[in-house]
């Protein structure tokens, strides 16, 4: 098969660029190995894979080497392979980073499922199939190899262990993600999610893999991880710390853009996204379990605080009024969290009203603990410190299950529109 050349960011049309839905006929797989000077590696790699594909995926294939600008004889060989093989076609682009050539590839397939793996294969080829089967039946949209899952199987240097889970912890704590595994080289996704998805892509490097996935998840569709066994790459050529480098200034990147709203995922959400389901007991609202998650999660870090701060300010002032101003910081940052992040209130509207309420709600809370410390003094006229915060403990975890309660029901609960009483009038 012919090779095709397709430039950094300018799009120009490959031979077959008619109307992509037209075109998706018949072929259910293309696979992608995007390459930068790996003439060493290539030629056994596409080998081992196309005699996979043959002989051990029942689907229509195609693979594809995606050639990102390298300078040894890359080009030639993935040429060469094209021609040997059948179902093999190189494309070369004029630029480095490997999340362009993805993106330039993907954009005009016309499978149905499109996927990548990494050249040098680490991971084993037998999770392929698992890796495509959710996507090519519909029941999920993108499906990721997971190294990080307790099934999976990994032989990795503990340098590169540490920086994995490193780098997911920050994505769960920085941006909310909930996948266990953004960089392992071996991922799939539906056409029609990529073409919604792609245009919304920043990153032509190696945190592509990473801001599609969050983008995937924000806008409601549905990420298949198969735990997959995962030999590392003695000759691997990755930078770690410029690629660390660069990953970190995506997550802000992303982080800002989530925080703004300036990514249209709620067009994405209407169009791909799967509709929530109803609760499975009644009485229980929808999207309570996510809200108890999170209210649960900025009150381990309020309670943190005001700990911390009762602790400071106690060493210079009396325990009720070091318990009143540690009480009264914490409330203020904790009603603005719950009211974006567990809520899901955005804007300014109501804000004042709300924080008085919260207000409301603190004055509640500092009776329930302070007469808790009455009580503590009462029974024990000098307690130690460690007695004081243990009964303050638990006094705010009662204080926390009433101000869950009272937020949601109060605070910040949905408003519906009265009904409109219309006027009776008769039928003739």
């Amino acid at each position: 098969m012919s090779a095709d050349t397709v430039p950094g960011d300018t799009h120009v049309p490959f031979p077959f660029d008619e109307d992509r839905s037209a075109r998706r006929t018949g072929l259910a797989l293309d696979v992608v190995i995007p390459v930068y000077n790996e003439e060493a590696d290539l030629r056994a790699a596409v080998a081992r894979l196309h005699y996979y594909l043959t002989t051990r995926v029942p689907l229509t294939f195609r693979i594809t080497i995606a050639d990102n600008a390298s300078t040894d004889r890359t080009a030639a060989i993935a040429d060469e392979l094209a021609e040997q093989y059948p179902g093999v076609r190189s494309v070369h682009l004029v630029e480095k980073g490997r999340g362009r050539a993805l993106k330039a590839v993907w954009t005009e397939s016309d499978a149905s499922v499109l996927a990548y793996m990494d050249v040098d294969l680490s991971t084993d080829l037998d999770a392929l199939l698992p890796l495509v089967a959710p996507l090519i039946s519909g029941h999920s949209d993108i499906a990721i190899g997971t190294r990080l899952h307790r099934g999976a199987r990994v032989v990795r240097g503990s340098k590169r262990e540490f920086i994995s889970r490193c780098y997911n912890l920050i994505l769960r704590g920085a941006l909310a993600a909930h996948f266990s595994d953004a960089q392992c080289g071996f991922k799939a996704i539906r056409a029609e999610v990529a073409q919604q998805l792609l245009p919304l892509v920043q990153d032509t490097g190696w945190f592509f893999d990473t801001e599609l996935l969050i983008l995937a998840e924000r806008s409601g569709l549905r990420i298949h991880e198969v735990p997959v066994d995962w030999v590392d790459d003695p000759d691997s050529r990755v930078d770690i710390v410029s690629t660390a480098k660069a990953d970190l200034q995506g997550v802000a990147r992303v982080g800002r853009a989530l925080a703004t709203g300036a990514l249209p995922l709620a067009d994405v959400r209407r169009q791909l996204g799967r509709a929530a389901l109803e609760p499975a007991t009644p009485g229980v609202p929808a999207g309570m379990t996510r809200q108890v998650v999170r209210f649960a999660a900025i009150g381990v870090l309020s309670t943190l605080a005001y700990l911390a701060l009762f602790v400071i300010l106690r060493g210079v002032m009396g325990a009720q009024v070091a318990n009143f101003l540690a009480l009264a910081l914490t409330a203020i940052g904790n009603t603005a969290a719950n009211r974006r992040l567990t809520f899901g209130i955005r804007g300014r509207t109501d804000a004042v009203r709300h924080q008085f309420q919260g207000f409301a709600i603190f004055l509640l809370g500092l009776t329930i603990t302070s007469g808790s410390l009455a009580l503590l003094h009462l029974a024990n006229p000098q307690p130690t410190n460690l007695t004081e915060i243990g009964v303050l403990i638990g006094a705010n975890l009662v204080a926390t299950a009433v101000r869950f309660v009272l937020l949601r029901g109060w605070v910040f609960r949905r408003r519906t529109a009265a009904p409109v009483n219309r006027p009776f009038v008769a039928q003739p």
